[in-house]
């Protein structure tokens, strides 16, 4: 059965969306603000303000959305409330991705996740456990992909990893299609890696290597009071981390 429901799925990606209405800011902060939701993800709003960045890159309902690696599924509510019941959300992981804990630390990632398309009652969302280049969707299916705070973690070790993972997040993209990417900000000659933070420039930079453009570049993430000589799980840091969003686009 859940094969069937998969295929079924994928075969709704490669339709697409005909609407083109813009997203109800009011309406998702209600829908993500009720007792279906995880409180410990609500808490979490006032920094990651997930309403704001999804304005901002342009999300509407009806789309096909790729959560690229979803973990505990912070995104993945949100995502599955803001396309609505005509949109499609599919939350990736990897096997090992899934056996990290969770903020709250006595689930993990996995657990975590499907608990909340469960208790939510998400049924616009498949959540895929496999690597990226074998995550078996369809080429040009895809009219946008998150990649919340996960592509220092690509860049740091190996940069050259960064542009093949793009490269092929591009090709499942439909030709004006979107990337949202947000991350730790880094400053230059600082131990990034081990602090878990990259500088933006960095981050744009391998972006317009894979081909992609860079239309939007908001600061509504930045945070005054962080101290970039700290990781980013540093306790006096509270997560309250200054962060990057940019907007990229696959050309037309």
């Amino acid at each position: 059965m859940r094969t069937l429901i998969t295929c079924c799925v994928l075969l709704l990606a490669t339709l697409g969306y005909s609407g083109s209405l813009a997203l109800d800011k009011e309406a998702l902060t209600r829908a993500i603000t009720g007792p279906d939701r995880d409180v410990t993800d609500y808490v979490r709003d006032a920094v990651r303000k997930p309403v704001e960045v999804l304005d901002f890159l342009g999300l509407e309902p009806g789309m096909t959305v790729l959560d690229l690696y979803a973990a505990g599924g912070y995104y993945t509510f949100i995502l599955s409330k803001a396309v609505g019941p005509n949109g499609i959300i599919f939350a990736q992981n990897t096997p090992r991705g899934l056996r990290f804990e969770e903020d709250r630390q006595d689930i993990t990632q996995g657990e975590a996740l499907e608990a909340k398309i469960q208790q939510g009652n998400l049924t616009n969302v498949s959540h895929i456990v496999r690597p990226l280049a074998e995550i078996a969707l369809p080429p040009i299916s895809i009219d946008m992909v998150i990649l919340a705070q996960t592509l220092h973690d690509w860049y740091n070790p190996q940069p050259a990893r960064v542009l093949e993972r793009l490269l092929q997040v591009k090709a499942l993209l439909k030709p004006g299609g979107v990337v949202g990417i947000t991350d730790h900000i880094g400053l230059e000659g600082r131990d990034n890696r081990s602090m878990h933070r990259m500088q933006k420039q960095q981050a744009i930079d391998i972006a317009e290597q894979a081909g992609f453009l860079v239309v939007g570049d908001s600061d509504i993430l930045n945070s005054r009071i962080n101290d970039h000589t700290r990781s980013i799980f540093d306790p006096r840091l509270n997560r309250n981390t200054d962060r990057f969003l940019l907007k990229l686009q696959k050309p037309e």
